[in-house]
Parts: C-alpha cells; sequence; structure tokens
C-alpha cells in the first residue's frame, strides 16, 4: 500500500503526511535551525559558560563537541519523518506501546513547557526594555511571587501574543523568521562592534581567562558538556515533527548536517561579547537583555533591540516548543485537545515553571535544568533508535501505529511495552541522587553519583540502549532485511519501502 493511500484515522493532526504533501527542501530545514538557533538561551549559555569561569576558546569548544556529538541522534531520529510522515507521538509507539508512549511523550510535552517558559521570559524582559528605569525601578520583588508585579504581568502578555499569533497557524511564524535572524543578527553585529571598540580590540575583547587550569578544566567540561548537548536534544527527540514535511532523507540530512557550525558562529559572537564585558564593566554580564539595559544605548537601538529579540523568542519557542508540546497533548486525548487547546496548555503549564527562578544564576540553569532533564531525553531517545533500527530496521506498520486492538502489533501488555519503561527507570534511577544534590535536597552525594550525573545524558543514552536491546532479545519485528541494510541503509531509502 502507498503511503498517500493509508487510512486517515480520526486524529487530523496526527494523521501521516501524504508525500504529495511533502514540500520541505534542504534549504528550508536549513533555515528552520538557523532561525531557531538565533535566540537568547543559546546567547545566554554560551554566556553563561564565562561566567562559570571558562574562557572564549574553553567554551566554545564545549560547545561545538557538544552539538557535533548530538548531530548523530538528531539524523538518526529524523528518519522515520519523510519515510512514513509520522509525529513525534506516533514514533514513539512501537517501543513504548500504543497506551505507554503517552509517559515519554508527557515528559517531552512538559520539558517543552519548560523552555517555552524559559524563552517567554526572555521576550517579557524585551517588553520592558522601552519602559523607563524610574518606572521599572518602582516595582519591587513580591517575595512569595519571587518576581515583580511588572515582570509577571509582562511575562503573561508575552504567553498571550504568542498563542495569538500560533492561532493564525504556522505561515505568520515562517514570515516573522525571515525577518527576525537578520533583526537579531543586526543587534549582535552592532554589539560585538560596540564590544570590540570599547574593550580596545581583540586581544582585550578576547583576554578574560580562564579561571581553571586543565587538570581543573574537564571536572567542568564534562557536565557542561552534557548541559550543552541537552540544550537542542529536546528538538533532536521530537524532530519527526518537522522532517515529515521534508522531501526526502537527503534533504533532512543537507539541512541539518550544518548544526554544529551554525551554533558555533553564533556562540563565538556570544562568547565575545561576554569575554568583553569582564573587560569593561569589572564583570560577566550574560545576559545581553541586561547588558542593553547597562550601556543605556540611544532609543533607536533599544528598539531594534526591542524587535529583535520578540522576533527571536517568536519564531524559535513557537516551532521548538510549542508544536512539540501541543501535539503531545492532542495525542493524549483527541477528543478533547486539537492543537489550538494544546497549545492553550503549554502556556498555562509555562507560568508554573517560574523561569525567574531557573534563570536566577548560569548554574542553575546549564546543571539543574539542562543537565536535569537530558537524564530523561537521553534514555527516551536511546530507546526509540535502538527499537526502530535495530529490532525493526526501520520497518513499521503505520495502520497499526493507529490501533488500540489487543492484537495489534504495538499493544504488547495493556498497550504498554514494559521492557521500554524497565529500561527507561533502570538508566534514570541512578541519576536521581546527583540531581538532588544539585537542587541541594540531599547535603552529602556520593563522588561516583556526581559524577554519573556530570554525565547523564551520556549514562542514560547508553544504558537505556543496552538494557532495552538485552530485555528485548529474540524480540526482532522488523521483516528479513541484513544487519548491513538495517543499519545504513536507513539514511538513503529505497522507493519500495513506501509501498
Amino acid at each position: 500500500m502507498a503511503r498517500d493511500d493509508y487510512p486517515k484515522p480520526n486524529l487530523p493532526d496526527l494523521n501521516p503526511i501524504p508525500g504529495s504533501l511533502q514540500s520541505y527542501t534542504w534549504l528550508d530545514m536549513s533555515s528552520l535551525w538557523f532561525s531557531m538557533i538565533l535566540n537568547l538561551p543559546s546567547y545566554y549559555i554560551a554566556a553563561g559558560l564565562v561566567a562559570l569561569g571558562m574562557s572564549w576558546y574553553q567554551a566554545l569548544l564545549t560547545i561545538i563537541s557538544a552539538n557535533t556529538i548530538l548531530l548523530f541522534p538528531l539524523l538518526l531520529t529524523s528518519h522515520p519523518g519523510p519515510l512514513y510522515g509520522i509525529s513525534f507521538p506516533l514514533v514513539l509507539r512501537p517501543s513504548f506501546g500504543i497506551s505507554g508512549a503517552s509517559v515519554p511523550s508527557l515528559l517531552r510535552a512538559l520539558v517543552a513547557c519548560g523552555w517555552s517558559s524559559i524563552q517567554s521570559w526572555f521576550g517579557a524582559q524585551a517588553l520592558l526594555l522601552l519602559i523607563p528605569s524610574s518606572f521599572k525601578s518602582s516595582f519591587h520583588p513580591i517575595p512569595y511571587l519571587g518576581t515583580s508585579l511588572l515582570e509577571f504581568l509582562a511575562f503573561l502578555l508575552f504567553l498571550v501574543l504568542q498563542l495569538i499569533i500560533l492561532f493564525r497557524g504556522m505561515t505568520p511564524v515562517r514570515f516573522l523568521s525571515k525577518f527576525a535572524a537578520p533583526v537579531l543578527l543586526g543587534l549582535t553585529g552592532w554589539l560585538f562592534i560596540w564590544a570590540y571598540r570599547k574593550a580596545g580590540g581583540f586581544g582585550s575583547m578576547l583576554s578574560t581567562p580562564s579561571r581553571f587550569d586543565w587538570s581543573q578544566f574537564w571536572p567542568v567540561f564534562f557536565p557542561s558538556l552534557t548541559a550543552n548537548i541537552g540544550v537542542w536534544s529536546t528538538v533532536a527527540l521530537n524532530i519527526c515533527d518537522f522532517t515529515r514535511f521534508v522531501q526526502s532523507q537527503k534533504d533532512q540530512i543537507l539541512g541539518q548536517v550544518g548544526l554544529p557550525v551554525f551554533i558555533g558562529v553564533w556562540s563565538f559572537l556570544s562568547l565575545a561579547i561576554t569575554s568583553s564585558t569582564e573587560v569593561i564593566y569589572g564583570r560577566v554580564i550574560s545576559n545581553p537583555i541586561e547588558l542593553l539595559s547597562e550601556m543605556d544605548p540611544p532609543i533607536i537601538i533599544k528598539i531594534i533591540g526591542f524587535l529583535g529579540i520578540i522576533l527571536a523568542v517568536l519564531t524559535t519557542n513557537i516551532p521548538a516548543n510549542y508544536v512539540a508540546s501541543a501535539n503531545t497533548f492532542v495525542s493524549l486525548s483527541p477528543s478533547k485537545f486539537d492543537f489550538a487547546r494544546g497549545a492553550v496548555a503549554t502556556a498555562i503549564i509555562s507560568i508554573f515553571f517560574q523561569p525567574w527562578r531557573l534563570l536566577s544564576s548560569s548554574q542553575s540553569f546549564l546543571y539543574t535544568w539542562l543537565v536535569g532533564y537530558s537524564a530523561i531525553v537521553g534514555p527516551i531517545a536511546s530507546i526509540i533508535l535502538a527499537d526502530y533500527y535495530i529490532l525493526r530496521r526501520t520497518i513499521l506498520d503505520v495502520n497499526g501505529l493507529y490501533s488500540t486492538d489487543p492484537s495489534g502489533p504495538y499493544y504488547y501488555n495493556r498497550g504498554f511495552n514494559v521492557r521500554a519503561f524497565v529500561a527507561l527507570g533502570l538508566s534514570i534511577a541512578p541519576l536521581v541522587p546527583g540531581f538532588l544534590g544539585q537542587l541541594g535536597v540531599v547535603q552529602e552525594v556520593g563522588e561516583v553519583f556526581v559524577v554519573i550525573y556530570g554525565n547523564a545524558y551520556f549514562f542514560g543514552f547508553f544504558t537505556a540502549g543496552v538494557v532495552y536491546l538485552a530485555l528485548s532479545c529474540g524480540k526482532r519485528t522488523g521483516g528479513t532485511r541484513s544487519m548491513a541494510d538495517g543499519l545504513l541503509d536507513p539514511l538513503w531509502p529505497r522507493s519500495d519501502q513506501l509501498a
């Protein structure tokens, strides 16, 4: 049966995308990533490594290494999208079960809500850029809230603004993305030139030394590497939400293979500007919005900064976070949620993450938030890939993805694949002590748990994959293709795979 002839279940937001509607090229995927990368959190993460004590080149090494590593699971997880036209919630079903898929899908959605919250907070701060400092200073933080009433109201306003745009579909987002990157690049370029002149040239601009010698650097490098993998590991997990619209495997690969280069260039600009603030102000300023306020630039620069940040947040947050979370809510309860209601749920949950607390320090943001959720994302990605490539040889029963019949291929035990959940639990459990220690809930944590937590994505990824394959020994259901075909050929599928 050709893909365009698949029966369409009563799930309009989760139907497979017919091949005739897969119109994205490699250039569309590159543009999508380029617009997502140019954002305030990416700047803040790079700058945060300098704030922690790294030199600019140590931070750049960390960032490029992390995204080069992430490129492999990203490309592998992208594969079912062009081949079957299916979204992330459906990609989960072969490995976790028809009903069991709701658990990792919900975990991913919660992480997306957290990121949406953080992005929206940056957007709210941008809204306040044009308000006089004297007026803003009259609002003091409310103790039980943790922020001022003015900042909280700006946060709520920005959440509403995103929903208004999203309700009009993705066309306005794609339109705005054409302007977001140039404006934000222009603003960053202006900051770079300002820093160059103010610091007295590249020598001074990049002169902020590392606070670590090489023996001290490596214990900081690996948790920071994990944190930077965590940044885009969530998008890598649900990348099929985008690659399902791509014309071919070649297009999805060519469109994404430049990720480390894109991020490396953007991070260098962020690192150079942040490093210069140590020279100019005597302290590291990792938040670009705070830097703009400190500089008190001409009003035209404030307006450009306002527009650049707003556009960057909108064109990153909506495709990277709202899409994943809304699709999840639709898959969990199709009768109660459509895409619009899922987006509203995302906005409401975002409020409870209180991003002003997550962003209270670089260490909290990197090692509590980013490393913390990578302990969940890594194992889920590993189980998906082990099941899809090794057990199934990339062959899925698309009709079976929608079947709740107990005899269906992905029904397992009452809709749950117990092996996947055992693997998930065993890979996450050893990471919990280190996470609790990072939160300060537990005062003394064994060194081995600290090290494991600092490498949470790697530990979870390899542990979950190995355990899942061990428990699934003898359960291969992928057809008759050879191991070489199953592992290598899928990246360049033959036309008969679509029949």
